[in-house]
């Protein structure tokens, strides 16, 4: 019997190749999902990044943050509006061009078995957060009949966590087709879904991308304002 059953990667389909050796044949067997090329066209946020969103202030000139913090947070935090409201943003990939594609198969056309890829950094990343509950942002009916499951919940459930449905929400267009100000000055998008109770609990969304991070703040803002401890948020890419 083959003690190396062939594997193949999620997204190129090519053979993934198991070096031969005394390690490999005493490693414990895990299934392996992504061939190293492509592994390593998913580029992880390491180094100095802002301490709420995550963005890595190696790739911002000097004059885009001050110390530890992006220029967008300290904008977020100077409005009282806003203020305090999401505590950090833990985010994992960078959202370069091979991402882009991946989240395309993912999000858009439906390939749910890609959830697998990220599965055991999404644990790493948790395994680092406290947290009660995780709770999926959730998109709205018309959305999830166009998609036919929501990605966010398939994150977590794919990486063996529960999901909390504590938020509905509303129906608008699409994030993508707004510009920065616009995400910016939505009315709330969100409702609480449940009697869940949240008070004093310490919650972390959960979503695909930090772009501005107004989806994030609307849903921060309304747990907050029904008793949330804490709000984190844990995203895929910045």
């Amino acid at each position: 019997m083959n003690p190396f059953p062939q594997e193949y990667c999620l997204l190129c389909n090519k053979i993934i190749r198991t070096p031969i050796g005394w390690s490999s044949l005493f490693a414990e067997s895990k299934e392996r999902v992504i061939c190293p090329e492509c592994d390593v066209k998913l580029e992880r946020i390491n180094g100095e990044r802002c301490k709420i969103c995550s963005r890595p202030l190696q790739l911002l000139a000097e004059k885009f943050y001050h110390g530890d913090t992006c220029h967008d947070c300290i904008r977020w935090e100077e409005d009282l509006n806003w203020k305090g409201y999401l505590n950090l943003n833990v985010s994992l990939f960078l959202y370069n061009d091979f991402f882009k594609k991946v989240l395309a198969r993912f999000k858009f056309r439906g390939d749910y078995v890609l959830t697998k890829i990220f599965s055991s950094s999404i644990n790493e990343a948790l395994g680092k957060m406290k947290f009660d509950m995780l709770v999926p942002i959730p998109l709205s009916a018309e959305r999830l009949y166009e998609r036919g499951f929501n990605q966010s919940e398939s994150l977590i459930i794919e990486s063996g966590h529960h999901i909390t449905p504590l938020l509905t929400r509303i129906h608008a267009e699409k994030q993508s087709k707004k510009s920065r100000s616009e995400r910016i000055h939505l009315a709330q998008v969100f409702q609480l879904a449940s009697n869940i109770e949240v008070k004093g609990k310490r919650l972390v969304l959960v979503d695909d991308i930090y772009t501005t991070g107004s989806t994030l703040r609307h849903a921060a803002k309304l747990l907050k304002e029904a008793g949330a401890q804490s709000v984190q948020s844990l995203t895929l890419a910045r």
